[in-house]
């Protein structure tokens, strides 16, 4: 830390015997927490007995004041918010003493580093510019955050802003884990951003926010496939009027597909489909192994809508699949060039178990709402309008002495 004494210069009074204020060192009337300052934590300045503080200013390395509060007795000074990690600061500091000695001082001091950054990786991440209105927004850190005060605070690091706005909420799947969905599915053609800004920021004890990060993308159509497990169909909608209807398979007794909400993950023009992957055992008699086409897939364990040539006969009829849906190839290449990544998948009046909410795809949506809202550390759901405008403190106080 290094101090700079800097010395009042002459006054000029209208009449009185007394002179000008005596010049004085004002390192010598007050202490500040400049060598020992911590991130995470207020800078501080106090008076010595019978000493005020008058006036202080801080400024980070890039030249911006810091906001703080001046005792009303002149006796202390603190700023209004913590100060970062490994970050070069400069504090000009004016006191007078009890005689009516003047001065100032310059401290300029560098906080300590971070024990520990809290870094966030953002999703969607396939570098596309267009998603599905069921695509959720998702974090992932570099740690595990288990304290509900520190979650609170890496949920408050997060904006999540949108055109048109919506009404949504964080929640946690898990310490490091979590996911961002609107009350009702993304409007048609929104634009949406995410950002992470806690850089320096103190998350828990020595764990702080990492470098900001940010992405956007666009949603498009409203896209939504409904697939009746008992009637054997398939019923496309897109903003809400229905496209076609497309007869279907879906799983046998024993491998049932899962009823539900699911959304589109990702799309293959061709996929190698193994028994073994399933828990299905080589060489028993429901082994298989087959290039698949046109493969939509909506769950990670293996659960797509693609073409089914060998069981035309029966789509549209009965269930003969090992859970996926099935149709003829012909209809699978117009399902596969109907729907994007986050379009949604929904399956009804099947036996299947329901569709895990987290872990095997997005099953966000299968979550109420009033149950999601429990999921956020903060408790209540926030709108993705723009934020209002909140007036800055004033960086330096200067009140009359």
């Amino acid at each position: 830390m290094a101090v700079t004494p800097l010395m009042a210069g002459p006054l000029t009074a209208c009449s009185g015997t007394s002179g000008p204020p005596r010049a004085v060192d004002a390192a010598h009337l007050v202490h500040s927490s400049a060598a020992d300052a911590e991130p995470g934590k207020p800078f501080t300045v106090s008076a010595d007995s019978g000493n005020r503080v008058t006036d202080v200013t801080l400024s980070g390395p890039d030249g911006r004041l810091l906001a703080g509060t001046l005792d009303p007795d002149g006796r202390g000074w603190h700023s209004a918010t913590a100060l970062a990690p490994a970050t070069h600061y400069t504090a000009r500091i004016s006191a007078v003493n009890a005689g009516g000695g003047r001065g100032e001082t310059t401290q300029d001091f560098t906080t300590k580093a971070a024990e520990r950054l809290l870094s966030a990786s953002l999703g969607p991440d396939l570098g596309r510019k267009v998603y599905g209105v069921g695509e959720p927004l998702t974090v992932k850190l570099s740690e595990e955050v288990k304290d509900p005060a520190a979650r609170q605070r890496v949920e408050s690091a997060l904006t999540v802003a949108s055109d048109p706005a919506v009404i949504g909420s964080w929640y946690w799947v898990d310490g490091q884990n979590l996911h961002f969905r609107p009350k009702d599915y993304w409007p048609a053609n929104t634009k949406v951003k995410l950002t992470y800004d806690a850089d320096g920021k103190q998350i828990d004890g020595g764990l702080y926010g990492g470098p900001g990060v940010s992405l956007s993308f666009s949603t498009g159509d409203r896209v939504e496939a409904l697939v009746d497990a008992a009637s054997d169909r398939l019923t496309l909608k897109r903003n809400g009027e229905v496209v076609t209807t497309l007869p279907v398979t879906t799983g046998r007794p024993g491998f049932d597909t899962r009823n539900g909400i699911k959304v589109v993950l990702s799309q293959e023009r061709e996929v190698q489909m193994r028994s073994e992957t399933i828990g299905i055992a080589k060489g028993s008699t429901d082994a298989f192994d087959l290039k698949v086409e046109w493969a939509t897939r909506v769950t990670w364990s293996g659960e797509y809508v693609h073409a089914a040539p060998w069981s035309v006969s029966s789509q549209g009829v009965e269930n003969v699949s090992h859970g996926c849906t099935g149709m003829s190839t012909e209809n699978a290449k117009w399902f596969f060039n109907q729907v994007r990544v986050g379009d949604i998948v929904e399956v009804v009046n099947s036996k299947g178990h329901p569709m895990e909410p987290f872990g095997n795809g997005f099953g966000d949506w299968n979550v109420s709402w009033d149950q999601w809202l429990k999921g956020s550390a903060l408790g209540q759901p926030l709108s993705t309008g723009a934020a209002p405008q909140v007036p800055q403190a004033a960086a330096t106080l200067r009140p009359q002495v």
